[in-house]
């Protein structure tokens, strides 16, 4: 299990398992991360990956359309692109 630590949902906390969806998890755990697609289409669920970068899948084409190369070297991602393979904290 992993560990997602939502900052702007107080700190909220939720295990999920390994490779994990960023947004999935988000809506079942009710963590907050803002959405309207959900799949890659309107750039909603861009979020800042304060820490654990490392610890998510590589970023996809269609993060490239909404997110610049200086938004990924910060740590921005698409929530419903994104895929958790070790802990993270994230806000938006």
């Amino acid at each position: 299990m992993v560990e997602i630590t939502f900052i702007n949902n107080g700190g909220l906390v939720a295990a999920a398992p390994e490779n994990s969806n960023l947004l999935r998890v988000s809506i079942k755990e009710r963590g907050g991360i803002p959405f309207k697609c959900g799949g890659g289409l309107c750039g909603t669920c861009k979020c800042h990956i304060v820490e654990g970068i490392e610890n998510t899948d590589k970023i996809k084409p269609k993060e490239r359309k909404h997110l610049k190369p200086e938004d990924f070297e910060k740590g921005y991602r698409m929530a419903c692109q994104t895929f958790v393979m070790g802990n993270i904290k994230v806000a938006w």
